[in-house]
């Protein structure tokens, strides 16, 4: 258990390195625009990579073939799992502390929920108790740290109006981003399994639902796009097949019915999942470079971005998924996915080393406090 805690952690300091290179780079004159790109364009060429060294580049043209064939959804997906997620995380980043966005992003645990109950699924109600924590605790580390500012003598520090309106609201929206991008590629799968135990169910009559779920969670642990992975439960009542929704189906419920099947196995493995996402997010981030036509990069920054991209990208998610697959018991699951809050941190810690960051009021440490506490309970009971 300590040695899959302390893998917990480590990979925990390599997430943390987005938040604190992210705001070096913003320190450093660097363009958020090119922070968060050019991430996902080394993304791109590392994932290949990887996968052609393991599978060779015969996989490489396997999913670009999955890619063509559904070309809509991976592009929407990525541009949201990975476009405005990110864009959201990069361009707080140029106005308050690293650590503070990385406080505000927990709320996705939050905004977790509110994604899933718009997908048909439940969660019990504890759940919100968790959630209200840690929303209080997202507050407070937001509204201590626009105090701090005000007090501050310095009369280029933003306001707290500015910090909230450019600062907390990006990573919010990033926050619902993220889960809204992982649920439409958990939804494909689930679609998949949907349908081949719907098929054999018909032919034999043997097939179990269970099983069915049980599958789908076996999937879903290895999903790299959140360092929290939280095990879904399918409401029986979704509608994942692609008949005409019935008349009285609500907008979003149409939306869901639209949601592809995809018919592979290549979507139980991380890495084919986070290369289609990525993939898919270039059109997002082409087209939001012609809009915003930022001055091109400097070296410094170009290696910063490649950094966060080894470090978090790649190293991070592995070691994570890697502490994760050896956890054997309920409770091993959730330590490690208890160890996603020290991301805040090592964030914090990172700031005040690197960038000469001063320690937050209590206020903010109290906040900090309350959202690693409201982490723990989620993942203990999740």
């Amino acid at each position: 258990m300590v040695k899959l805690i302390l893998l917990g952690l480590l990979a925990g300091a390599f997430f943390s390195s987005t938040f604190i290179l992210n705001e070096l780079m913003s320190a450093a004159g660097g363009n958020w625009f090119w922070s968060a790109s050019m991430r996902y364009v080394f993304m791109l060429l590392i994932v290949t990579a990887i996968i052609a060294m393991q599978h060779g580049a015969d996989r490489i043209k396997e999913l670009m073939t999955i890619f063509c064939q559904h070309w809509v959804f991976w592009c929407i997906t990525g541009s949201i799992g990975f476009g405005v997620f990110y864009t959201g995380i990069c361009y707080a980043a140029d106005h308050v502390a690293g650590w503070v966005v990385a406080a505000t992003f927990m709320f996705t645990v939050v905004t977790s929920l509110l994604v899933l109950v718009a997908f048909g699924q439940r969660f019990d109600k504890k759940f919100i108790a968790y959630a209200l924590l840690v929303f209080v605790g997202v507050a407070m580390v937001n509204v201590s740290e626009g105090m701090h500012a005000a007090s501050a003598l310095d009369a280029n520090a933003a306001s707290m109006k500015d910090m909230l309106l450019y600062g907390a609201l990006p990573a919010l929206i990033a926050a619902f981003s993220y889960p809204i991008g992982n649920q439409l590629v958990w939804q494909v799968s689930y679609n998949n399994r949907k349908q081949r135990a719907d098929l054999l169910s018909s032919q034999d009559g043997h097939t179990s639902q269970n099983d069915m779920h049980e599958d789908t969670n076996a999937l879903i642990t290895e999903a790299p796009v959140l360092s929290m992975d939280t095990n879904y439960t399918a409401d029986d009542s979704l509608n994942v097949n692609h008949t005409s929704p019935p008349a009285s189906a609500s907008f979003l419920q149409t939306l869901i019915a639209r949601i592809p099947a995809i018919e592979t196995n290549l979507l139980q493995n991380a890495f084919n999942k986070v290369w289609l996402m990525t993939l898919g997010s270039l059109p997002f981030w082409l087209l939001l470079g012609l809009i915003i036509r930022p001055d091109m990069p400097d070296t410094s920054q170009l290696f910063n971005t490649l950094l966060v991209a080894l470090l978090a990208g790649v190293g991070a998610t592995s070691i994570f998924l890697y502490a994760r697959e050896k956890a054997e018991t309920s409770s091993e699951v959730a330590g490690v996915d208890a160890t996603q809050a020290s991301e805040v941190i090592f964030a914090l810690i990172g700031g005040m080393l690197l960038l000469n960051n001063s320690i937050p009021p209590a206020m903010g440490l109290l906040g900090i406090g309350l959202i690693i506490v409201g982490l723990i309970l989620f993942a203990k009971d999740g």
